[in-house]
């Protein structure tokens, strides 16, 4: 219940989600998604970080998302996919109508014992399962130090190289190393959109905010700058 309860939550910052949180890397998902393929679906698409990308290198998109509030964000950000309300569990589409699928930051939010089968359903024979998450990188001191401060309150860890098994092959994996662009307004996004951050009572939300930006100051972090990731993915062909 506590799970679904945080899964539900990005609904009510799903503004702060699209502001704050990164895209993917375009070489992270074409080396993710076969580029023979020609219908995609984006899976728990969220605010459409990753459909953008998908749609940027040629696909057809077919993005589910079972948030309201977050497709809203996803018709203004990707349009030019296909919309559909539906969780890994349950997908609104055909058998064997999409070449590829990709999970993007949403794979552990799914049951997989139920999201692997389902997606073997959807895909066409010999398709792609490709799970991607962005990870802040902890080579720099002061990415350490903010994941320090993000984990007082909770620590989730993700299983970011998960096995697939069932209909699918051994899976690939590979990691990309990248920047993204942020300032503290958007940082200060980044951090609000977290699931457990959106559960906290209003007064611990504003300290975490206060110990967030005290931390930029100490390190001498301007009011604009880079924050390093590594984009994890898994990769799995159907047999």
């Amino acid at each position: 219940m506590a799970l679904d309860l945080h899964a539900a939550s990005f609904g009510d910052a799903a503004e702060a989600y699209a502001r704050g949180r990164p895209s993917y890397p375009a070489e992270a998902v074409a080396w993710a998604v076969p580029a023979a393929a020609r219908r995609v679906l984006d899976l728990g698409a969220g605010t459409g970080k990753l459909t953008r990308v998908l749609l940027d290198a040629g696909f057809q998109v077919d993005a589910v998302e079972p948030s309201a509030q977050m497709r809203d964000q996803l018709a203004v950000s990707a349009g030019q996919a296909s919309l559909f309300e539906g969780t890994g569990e349950s997908i609104p589409l055909p058998d064997a109508s999409v070449d590829a699928a990709v999970c993007a930051q949403a794979w552990h939010w799914v049951d997989p014992a139920r999201a692997v089968p389902e997606v073997a359903r959807v895909l066409g024979p010999g398709g792609t399962l490709a799970l991607i998450w962005n990870i802040r990188d902890h080579d720099e001191p002061w990415v350490a130090a903010l994941d320090d401060v993000l984990h007082r309150h909770t620590r989730q860890e993700i299983d970011t190289a998960p096995p697939i098994g069932g209909p699918f092959e051994e899976p690939e994996r590979a990691e990309f190393r990248w920047r993204h662009p942020l300032n503290r307004d958007s940082l200060l996004d980044m951090v609000a959109s977290r699931s457990y951050v959106i559960l906290l009572p209003e007064p611990q939300r504003r300290a975490l905010f206060d110990s967030v930006l005290g931390l930029l100051d100490r390190h001498g972090v301007g009011d604009e700058f880079e924050m390093p990731y590594l984009t994890r993915c898994t990769r799995a062909r159907l047999r």
